[in-house]
């Protein structure tokens, strides 16, 4: 088994030198600006966003970066490190489904705030992407790019960039995944990447958008939070996150309620329901009883013994809702084994990441232990990642 294989954040300004650098080799000159968003990493709370739960994230220190540069004619034209590939039409003939792949989230924004009214129709833009977050990894790299570039349509069209303009210029991206890109997520992503705080989590309320930041310093507690990208296939379009959301969806009617947050009796509400909505209505009523757990704890500076909450998360997730795989119950299980305090999936699942709760003298055992047990199972090469709490969405 070869060394694990650790991605070590880059420099910001290192991010957008190759983002100039793209932009200027594609359209010549130079970008009107130049402006950041981070992926993040969600540590408990997972598919309860869309059912008015809490969650609580925080955003990581990798990130997506956006050279942007206004045009009077209507039309789009994106690039991006990634893949190579670039995307150029009229923003009038953006539509559910079109553009397709990385450039619906860029053209998405663009046509969220057309609609409403916060933008005018001649207004185009060229625009260079180059992102440090691991696509497919669970980390929210859509939401990283349409925050980056929401922010510099904002910052080029004058449109508020205050804590009130953030909300809207999250709703817009929030649009932009589930109309013109077509994933049905919530919008805790699009939250954490426009408002989060240096060493903090974001406790977001997804029932009404109301948000706290909770001091989360790993440091003081000498522990660490590892990232475990298990390098599986993670697709949140394929139908598998539909029919979770679907589900709770039709649960809440069936039991008269708006969101599950309106449950008063937990154990009543299940029993009413058959399988699977019963197990789905439990392990989102559950998950939101853990969120308030962790947050209190962390309130308290008590980080390592959010642990067990971090585990039962992971049970309820695997067993209940469904969404875990052979890779992420791998990197969990191995995490355990080699002494951290905890561990679960994280993100929507189906693959993706994990995150370990570890002693950070024990880091390098935890890593090593993951690495080896999926190379014994024949799975995927793991990747880590460093998880410090870090900033929002910002012009560079």
């Amino acid at each position: 088994m070869s060394a694990p294989q650790w991605v070590t954040p880059v420099d910001p300004d290192a991010v957008a030198g190759t983002a100039e650098a793209l932009f200027r080799s594609t359209f010549g000159g130079a970008a009107d600006g130049v402006w950041t968003a981070p992926g993040r990493v969600n540590l408990i709370g997972e598919h309860v966003d869309y059912a008015g739960g809490l969650v609580l994230p925080f955003a990581l220190p990798y990130v997506t970066v956006v050279a942007v540069r206004v045009r009077n004619d209507g039309i789009l034209h994106a690039v991006s490190t990634h893949t190579g590939e670039s995307w150029h039409g009229p923003l009038d003939d953006v539509a559910p489904g079109h553009p397709a792949g990385w450039a619906a989230y860029v053209a998405g924004v663009v046509w969220a705030l057309r609609r409403s009214g916060h933008l005018t129709a001649g207004t185009g833009f060229d625009v260079a992407v180059h992102s440090t977050v691991p696509v497919g990894s669970g980390l929210s790299s859509s939401a990283a790019l349409e925050c980056a570039f929401a922010l510099a349509v904002a910052d080029l069209a004058g449109l508020p960039t205050d804590d009130s303009g953030r909300r809207q210029l999250i709703t817009a991206s929030i649009l932009a995944e589930n109309e013109i890109a077509g994933a049905s997520t919530g919008g805790m992503d699009q939250s954490v990447a426009m408002l989060a705080r240096p060493g903090h989590a974001l406790l977001l309320d997804c029932r009404g958008g109301a948000t706290r930041h909770v001091p989360l310093d790993f440091d003081a507690a000498g522990a660490r939070l590892v990232v475990i990208d298990t390098n599986a296939p993670h697709r949140l379009v394929d139908g598998q996150y539909g029919n979770r959301r679907a589900t709770v969806e039709k649960a809440c009617a069936d039991l008269g309620v708006a969101t599950l947050r309106d449950v008063a009796d937990v154990d009543a509400a299940v029993a009413a329901l058959s399988s699977p909505a019963a197990q789905r209505v439990r392990h989102v009523l559950g998950e939101i009883r853990r969120v308030r757990e962790v947050a209190d704890l962390l309130d308290r500076g008590r980080i390592t013994d959010i642990g067990d909450a971090l585990n039962r998360s992971h049970a309820s997730l695997r067993d209940d809702y469904e969404v875990s795989s052979v890779e992420l119950d791998s990197a969990v299980e191995a995490a355990l084994e080699a002494g951290a305090w905890g561990a679960r999936m994280t993100g929507g699942g189906f693959g993706g990441s994990a995150i370990a709760l570890v002693p950070a003298d024990r880091i390098d055992a935890v890593v090593e232990n993951v690495a080896r047990r999926a190379d014994t199972a024949g799975l995927p090469v793991p990747q880590f990642l460093h998880a410090e709490p870090s900033g929002s969405a910002h012009r560079l």
